[in-house]
């Protein structure tokens, strides 16, 4: 995915722990396996750093997972790991909710703390 496309604005309260969480409850992917659309909902919570992500690139960052072949763990730690990198944050989780499929659910949740 081109974590590229995301952009940046500064924290104007870089001196307080603060936490936002961003919701996208229409995700969507294709299972590698089967080639069928993967539905879900992304939740993302972080305490920023210096940096905060700007939503409508955020936006267009998730829809580059709409037509990958991509496991949910792999989607899951793909976003950690490219939004930490960019962010740079005190700390980060993802968790990721997906729709039944053949009767069965799954949740992946994947999480980052800075090293202070």
């Amino acid at each position: 995915m081109k974590k590229e496309i995301l952009e940046l604005f500064d924290n104007s309260y870089a001196d307080r722990n603060y936490t936002i969480e961003i919701v996208n409850p229409e995700f969507t992917s294709v299972c590698p396996k089967t080639g069928l659309p993967d539905f879900g909902t992304i939740t993302i919570r972080y305490v920023p750093e210096k940096s905060c992500v700007e939503l409508k690139s955020l936006k267009y960052y998730f829809l580059e997972f709409r037509n990958a072949g991509i496991f949910y763990e792999n989607i899951t730690n793909k976003i950690l790991d490219d939004l930490v990198h960019i962010l740079k944050p005190r700390s980060m989780s993802v968790i990721t909710e997906w729709k039944a499929r053949g009767g069965i659910t799954e949740t992946v949740s994947a999480s980052f703390t800075a090293n202070q």
